[in-house]
């Protein structure tokens, strides 16, 4: 059963540029329930307002899906990317496979390191959320006692990751490169359906 926020996308999604008034109507909640979850959809980056005028008097705000919005929903890509994935397991062994998304983390950190290369490390915390950013993801850091930890709030691949979690091998990857620590010094944390957190002692 889809939860009223997925409920929310999903209208925006089929009626881009649509209004409260409509979205309330597509879920079948009130203005001010529709008001609450734009406001935490805008927050996470999945939704854009834009005004919209029709002639005279004030006008009116409609919404549309940001591209990391419309990653929430099923696409031809998705089923063709877990068919590759099925095809190279059969034809590389895990270790490889593991290997292929270390490197592609390499490659990308690499892309990066000149601009992280001057920062102390909770600098370059601020600077791995704008890398992740464009890399599809959404990530929050926080720093606690004896660790920090950096918390997924969006994945790209997290649909991809529930068959074949060795893609996960790729954020860690380019996280660890991008802070400069070893990749054994992260600690993955995934319970259930929840996305990532990453642990780093401050010691590291």
């Amino acid at each position: 059963m889809k939860s009223t926020r997925e409920k929310v996308l999903q209208a925006i999604s089929a009626h881009p540029q649509c209004s409260i008034i409509q979205i309330a109507h597509e879920v079948g909640i009130n203005t001010i329930s529709v008001r609450h979850h734009l406001t935490s959809l805008q927050a996470s980056g999945l939704v854009v307002a834009e005004e919209e005028r029709h002639g005279v008097g004030r006008p009116h705000m409609v919404y549309s899906l940001t591209e990391k919005g419309r990653e929430y929903f099923p696409t031809s890509y998705l089923r063709l990317t877990t068919h590759l994935l099925d095809q190279l397991k059969e034809t590389i062994s895990p270790d490889q496979l593991n290997d292929l998304f270390k490197k592609m983390g390499e490659k990308i950190a690499e892309n990066h390191k000149t601009s992280f290369s001057k920062l102390n490390f909770e600098e370059r915390l601020d600077l791995l959320e704008q890398v992740m950013e464009k890399e599809g993801f959404d990530v929050q850091w926080e720093k606690k006692d004896d660790h920090y930890e950096i918390r997924e709030i969006a994945c790209p691949f997290y649909k991809i990751g529930k068959n074949h979690p060795e893609v996960c091998i790729f954020d860690r990857t380019l996280i660890a490169n991008l802070l400069s620590i070893p990749l054994e010094k992260i600690k993955t944390n995934h319970v259930g359906e929840a996305l990532c957190t990453f642990t780093i002692q401050r010691n590291s």
